[in-house]
């Protein structure tokens, strides 16, 4: 695999993971908090009261942890400030988070919608390979192995071959129509956007 294969993998993989984060995001009931110390504040609840504990989880001293916590400090930097907003969104709602992951999984499934480079069939047929705008739901089963994948924290391919599959089944696949085994390319993505 050359350089730049394992950019563009990675750069698939950061749209799938985006994509899951905003929709997660967009199922919030309430706002997360904003401040660096309401972030802290919450997140050292989290770690039940451990400033230890929070500090290793960002990255930073602990002091740095209790002078945001004092309100001594109140603009972190860019890295720190990242760090908060992440550890923030990763720990706020879980059950609805939760509750939705399982709604996915068993009965609902989820709604892919991306640009990407899509191709099956020989040049010179509506088959051939080009750039797609696809907005697809996403089978129960498909989206259970997606989510199931992240959680685990799955390797760049797995995932793009657990999304690139379900876009396939779903769109390319539908209802058999002589098109069961055929090996669908899903490269190139410009936009991913996923929702429960």
């Amino acid at each position: 695999m050359t350089d730049d294969d394992v950019q563009r993998a990675a750069g698939i993989r950061a749209k799938i993971m985006d994509g899951l984060s905003r929709a997660e995001r967009a199922l919030f009931t309430r706002p997360a908090p904003k401040s660096a110390r309401a972030q802290m504040k919450f997140l050292r609840t989290r770690e039940k009261g451990s400033t230890k504990t929070l500090a290793e989880r960002l990255g930073v001293s602990r002091k740095t942890v209790e002078r945001y916590l004092s309100g001594a400090s109140r603009k972190p930097q860019k890295r720190l400030q990242a760090a908060l907003v992440k550890e923030t969104e990763a720990e706020w709602q879980p059950q609805l988070r939760a509750q939705a992951r399982q709604r996915a999984a068993t009965s609902a499934g989820l709604v892919i919608s991306c640009r990407a480079y899509f191709g099956f069939g020989p040049e010179g047929t509506s088959d051939a390979g080009r750039v797609r705008d696809i907005s697809v739901a996403v089978s129960p089963s498909h989206a259970d192995a997606i989510l199931a994948a992240q959680e685990s924290g799955a390797t760049d391919s797995d995932l793009h071959k657990l999304v690139a599959e379900a876009i396939a089944d779903a769109y390319f696949r539908q209802g058999g129509g002589g098109r069961a085994g055929v090996e669908v390319q899903f490269e190139d993505v410009e936009w991913l956007d996923i929702a429960f």
